[in-house]
């Protein structure tokens, strides 16, 4: 009989390290500032390594909540499991806007030095043509249609496409929208699913519990056997 107090400290101090071990996660990855994008070919392949990188994260994801499950704080395990992935694909969302902000502006960039240079063609032609023409221009003589600008032939271009792109904008935009509203749905299955897993697991628990205390309450009642 005199173990016993010291049984209840072991097992007391037992379960303080398992909270602590529960309470203390491990550090997901933190989110460091993206290097900037210096080549075309260094953006392609940060955008080909990021999608490869978000499967690898649900993969993980996925693993992890698999393993939660048969954990005694299943909740807790989610969580954390949750949240290292948010942070990861969030850092992973960092590399691609900078790779794609680079690639739009070396496009906007290129088009710009088009523009300059046919405009800048355009008036060389038009001086080369002005000290050929004669002092004297004949009556006779019909000036021939004035030569449309290279880069209001670009502008116009540009205008059409821009008119395009809004066009398909709404299409896009719906596209989009249910994108978003399966991976809700998805998200809402999940969490139900993971709502009944928890109870199931808390229900098992409850019962081995009761069954214990029911033991114990028949063991307690049974009388000890007389000493001979």
């Amino acid at each position: 009989m005199k173990s016993l107090p010291a049984l209840r400290v072991l097992m007391a101090l037992a379960l303080g390290a398992a909270l602590a071990a529960c309470a203390s996660p491990e550090p997901g990855p933190s989110l460091e500032a993206v290097e900037p994008t210096i080549s075309v070919e260094q953006a392609d392949a940060r955008l080909a390594a990021v999608a490869r990188e978000r499967a690898a994260i649900e993969a993980r994801y996925a693993e992890r909540e698999a393993v939660c499950y048969d954990k005694f704080f299943v909740n807790h395990c989610l969580d954390e499991a949750k949240e290292r992935r948010r942070v990861a694909l969030v850092a992973q969302r960092n590399i691609e806007i900078e790779a794609e902000r680079f690639k739009r502006r070396l496009k906007v960039e290129e088009r710009d030095r088009e523009i300059a240079a046919a405009e800048a063609e355009y008036k060389a032609e038009e001086a080369r043509l002005a000290a050929e023409a004669p002092a004297a221009p004949r009556a006779a003589t019909e000036l021939p249609p004035p030569k449309p600008s290279p880069a209001a032939s670009r502008m116009a271009r540009r205008n059409e496409k821009a008119k395009e792109e809004a066009a398909r904008a709404p299409q896009e935009a719906a596209r989009a929208a249910a994108s978003a509203a399966a991976f809700e749905e998805r998200k809402r299955k999940s969490e139900q699913r993971q709502k009944e897993v928890a109870g199931r697991v808390a229900e098992r628990e409850a019962k081995a519990a009761a069954k214990k205390a029911e033991e114990a309450k028949k063991k307690a009642a049974t009388p000890a056997p007389a000493a001979k």
